[in-house]
This record gives structure tokens, C-alpha cells and sequence, in this order.
């Protein structure tokens, strides 16, 4: 059996070595039919200009402006699939993946006939046996989180299965689903836009695979990582889009009010949380733009803080950090 065309869709913001490095990755794999975009989100650190040098191959779509990660992804998928995709590779630019991953996930997802998204076993970049993401887990609560995360990888995810969703770092999709149920929601701009878009292939009637067998390492998302409050922002509001959006049961909203009440109250009086402002005002801004059904890209408040970032706040799906 022909190898099936798979187009990879990479977004550029300013990461110059970070992309260099993913692509020597993508030229390694053994896979013959494979085409790669690379979308300049507004670079200026010269990548275009070495990404040609070392890679004359690889098609650059200069953005016009800035859409986030949803809306700018967007783009390249719909060049992918003008350019006759039969599946579509999402990869974020601090991806570096192993030898033959390509190859694994593609077969895997081919396997069965209505395997519409897979992704791969993911780990953390400065700890290449430990797990960043062995598929993805919405609760009954709606409530998101990576399966395996931080884990040491003991070949306790061995085998091929079914997951909710899969992180956003690395999205293999069939065209058939992209067809049927659209891209990602730009509504998003970014966090939580990919499992929206795996719970909207579920619901059509589509599986999503997780394939341990294709290995990748993340670079963006760390065991330390501190999120900023544009995070905050955008795990509040991108939240509630989400259930919204597929109408969660009356005990999702109840979980998500208590979540969040109690996390304001905790910023706002324990000694420890004093300095949170930029996250506390971020969290409320999420809550007020989803009731006024404000969308896209955060419109930022300036507020002092010398606050690190926060530790456990229960606020959405951790996945990747790109610039917004």
C-alpha cells in the first residue's frame, strides 16, 4: 500500500534554532511522501532566511497577522489540504522527534478506518525519559489532564489506545475529519483549542489514537514550568468556551464555579498568594470576556506583580507554551 501524503504545519514565532533543529528531526524520519509548512508568525531573528538556506524544500506562508495558535494553525492546515493532504501533521517548532515516529503514527492511524487523530508518546525535552504526555483524559467533572505526566517511562503505556484527546504539540489528523467537522475553533486563540477539536471529531464519530510507539520530545513545557497569567487568561475562558460550547452537564459548571471561586478567594486573602495580582485579574478577565462572549486574543491589563506564576491552580489543560 502507497504511502498516504502527509503535510506537517509548523508555527514560527521567532524560534529560530528550536525550528531548525524540529526539521532536521522531520528530514531524518523514513518516510518519502512527506511535505512541511513552516508559517512565519511576524519572525524577525532571521529564521526565514536559514530555514531556506538549510531547507529550499520547505514551503514558508508569511502570516498577515496574528491569530493565535488556533487561527494561525488554521492557515496551514487549509494550505495543506489545497496541496492534496491526506493526513496533516500539527507540530509545534520545539518538537524534535525520533527516528521512524512519522513512519509509527502514520501506520498506526491507518490501522483502523476510523482513527481520525492520533498523536504520540510525548516527553520532556531535558528529561528524555520522563513523560510530558501519554494522551490526553477529560473527567466527568470536564476536567482535562495528561495521562502518564511526569511520569518515568516504565512501558506503562505500552500499547496503542483510545484517548480523549492528545496534546497539541504534535496532531496527526485525517482530512476526512477536517472535511467533515472543520479545524480548530480560532475562537480559542490558543489552550484548550485541541481537545475541543478531538471531543468535536469523537462526537462525529471519529476515534482518537494515542501511539506510544512514535516518540517525540517537547521542549516548551517542563516539570518546573511556571505558567504566566496569560495562561491563567486563557485556561478561565477557554474553559467555559469548551463546555459551552458541547453543553457540559449542569455538574461541570458546578465543579468549574467552585474551582474558580475558590482560587480567587485564595489569591485575594492567603498571605502567601498576595503578590498574584496579574493571575487573580487575569482569571477574573477570563470569567468576565466568556460572559461577554469576548473571544481571540486576550486584550492585556497592566498589573504589578513579582508573583512567579502559579502551582497548581486547576485551571485547564497544560499542553505547550507558544507565543500568542
Amino acid at each position: 500500500m502507497a504511502q498516504p501524503l502527509v503535510i506537517c504545519v509548523i508555527l514560527n514565532t521567532n524560534r529560530r534554532e528550536d525550528t531548525l533543529a524540529c526539521l532536521r528531526s522531520l528530514q531524518q524520519q523514513e518516510y518519502a511522501r512527506l511535505g512541511v509548512i513552516v508559517l512565519d508568525n511576524a519572525c524577525s531573528d532571521g529564521s526565514n532566511e536559514a530555514i531556506r538556506a538549510e531547507f529550499p524544500q520547505v514551503e514558508i506562508l508569511t502570516l498577515a497577522e496574528n491569530r493565535g495558535y488556533a487561527g494561525n494553525n488554521n492557515i496551514g492546515i487549509a494550505a495543506a489540504l489545497e496541496r492534496g493532504a491526506e493526513w496533516v501533521l500539527v507540530l509545534n517548532e520545539d518538537i524534535v522527534m525520533a527516528p521512524r515516529a512519522l513512519e509509527r503514527l502514520v501506520e498506526a492511524a491507518q490501522s483502523e478506518a476510523r482513527i481520525g487523530i492520533a498523536g504520540p508518546m510525548v516527553y520532556h525535552h531535558d528529561e528524555p525519559t520522563v513523560i510530558q504526555s501519554a494522551g490526553g483524559i477529560v473527567d466527568g467533572r470536564w476536567r482535562a489532564a495528561h495521562a502518564g505526566q511526569n511520569q518515568r517511562d516504565c512501558a506503562q503505556f505500552g500499547e496503542m489506545r483510545q484517548v480523549d484527546w492528545v496534546s497539541g504539540c504534535a496532531m496527526l489528523v485525517r482530512r476526512a475529519v477536517i472535511e467533515q467537522v472543520g479545524s480548530l475553533d480560532a475562537r480559542f486563540f490558543y489552550y484548550w483549542e485541541e481537545t475541543e477539536w478531538c471531543l468535536r471529531a469523537r462526537r462525529a464519530g471519529w476515534r482518537v489514537a494515542f501511539v506510544p510507539a512514535a516518540r517525540i520530545w517537547h521542549k516548551g513545557v517542563r516539570r518546573d514550568y511556571q505558567p504566566g497569567p496569560n495562561v491563567t487568561y486563557y485556561a478561565t475562558r477557554n474553559r467555559l468556551l469548551m463546555m459551552a460550547t458541547h453543553h457540559a452537564p449542569l455538574a461541570a459548571w458546578l465543579t468549574a464555579a467552585a474551582e474558580f471561586g475558590r482560587t480567587l478567594l485564595s489569591w485575594s486573602v492567603r498571605p502567601k498568594w498576595r503578590s498574584m495580582n496579574a493571575h487573580r485579574a487575569a482569571l477574573w478577565q477570563g470569567l468576565t470576556d466568556f460572559s461577554r462572549r469576548r473571544w481571540g486574543r486576550r486584550l492585556e491589563r497592566r498589573v504589578q506583580t513579582h508573583a512567579p506564576g502559579p502551582q497548581a491552580v486547576g485551571l485547564g489543560s497544560p499542553g505547550r507554551e507558544p507565543s500568542p
